[in-house]
């Protein structure tokens, strides 16, 4: 007998491994954390029996089907479906709906390798729903608490020490600033939703009802925030971590020159360290309007001069030149605007020790 799961919240929760049987452009757009793309059809194949189907009618388009996916392509595709399924027995498969491309390739499985492999019913759509649902009721049944901060305070720093943290930067791969595209790219805005939701299950899982998330605006560089817990981050109470100028140009040079630089180096090997130039120097392109043409000529002056220092001697010391600059003179006068604008919901305000401790003896009460 064909066996069919529904429990999304277990298939989740425990991490069970996906075989996602859709064509590749449509896993590109979206997937399940963890989820392996085995497609029954290449996006060739699928565009051919999509047109036979608008053009034929549903019988002349699975007959088509066959005819592509026969013979040794079929072989091959059943090969490498019988050996994931072998290899995660504890696993599941699924289609767009939980339709006619899983059913086929839950049928091949059992008949021509010999394995009963659960399909899941409703397929990518179910779970997605499931997923986005996850997140609207976390978004008004839960409490939530936003760490707020000028630039540099080292908020990502905080959040990595609480169980009850949502990393929204993590899942999105980007630090969230017009400087903070990482060396690999962004995932899709699906992806990113996706991620986020199966984060906040496991939390809930084990109890926690709280949770503390960066403030951050709709878009963390091309990934949006889902519409429900952006609008809870309006009102959200908040806590403001706090550090002197000294400290946050450090921790911005650790961050987005030493460690960014280290990054696209491993990424890019050689080619890294100009791969890195490029996009720093773009990043401050980026706000050249907003920064005003005499003080963007001025700061990208000093940065061309640090890139080049490093180049030369590795020396990262003339990058505390634009970025005290840029703290200064762009996003310390933004945020204090901020502060003032959000003043009434901030609840505590510290250096991050105490930050740490007073959001800890929160989740605790």
């Amino acid at each position: 007998m064909p066996i069919d799961i529904t429990d999304y919240r277990d298939i989740f929760l425990n991490d069970r491994p996906m075989m996602d049987t859709r064509a590749p452009v449509e896993f590109v757009k979206g997937a399940f954390p963890g989820a392996i793309n085995l497609p029954l059809m290449t996006d060739d194949e699928r565009q051919r029996v999509g047109t036979c189907y608008k053009q034929q009618g549903q019988q002349a388009a699975i007959v088509l089907g066959h005819e592509l996916v026969s013979g040794a392509v079929k072989a091959g595709r059943i090969e490498h479906w019988a050996r994931f399924a072998q290899a995660n027995p504890e696993g599941c498969l699924y289609c767009f709906r939980g339709g006619l491309r899983s059913q086929i390739v839950q049928q091949w499985l059992n008949t021509e390798a010999g394995i009963d492999y659960p399909r899941v019913g409703g397929g990518y759509k179910a779970m997605r729903t499931f997923l986005l649902d996850t997140v609207e009721q976390a978004s008004t049944q839960c409490d939530f608490v936003l760490l707020g901060g000028m630039t540099g305070t080292g908020k990502t720093e905080v959040l990595a020490q609480l169980g009850n943290a949502l990393d929204l930067e993590g899942h999105a791969n980007h630090r969230g600033s017009s400087f903070g595209k990482r060396a690999t790219g962004q995932p899709s805005n699906i992806d990113f939703e996706n991620r986020l939701a199966v984060d906040l299950l496991k939390k809930r899982a084990v109890g926690v009802e709280q949770f503390v998330v960066e403030d951050e605006s709709r878009m963390i560089g091309s990934c949006a925030l889902p519409l429900a817990l952006h609008k809870g981050m309006q009102v959200f109470p908040m806590v403001w971590l706090e550090d002197s100028l000294e400290g946050r140009v450090e921790r911005i040079l650790r961050d987005y020159v030493v460690d960014l630089c280290a990054e696209f180096v491993g990424v890019f090997g050689e080619a890294g360290q100009g791969v890195f130039a490029e996009r720093l120097t773009q990043s401050l392109s980026n706000i050249h309007k907003r920064l005003g043409g005499e003080r963007f000529q001025r700061l990208q002056t000093i940065m061309q001069d640090a890139l080049a220092e490093q180049v030369r001697s590795g020396s990262v010391d003339l990058h505390r030149g634009w970025i005290e600059g840029l703290l200064r003179e762009y996003y310390d006068p933004m945020y204090a605007f901020q502060r003032e604008s959000k003043g009434a919901r901030i609840e505590f305000s510290g250096k991050q020790g105490a930050v740490v401790e007073y959001l800890r003896e929160r989740a605790a009460r």
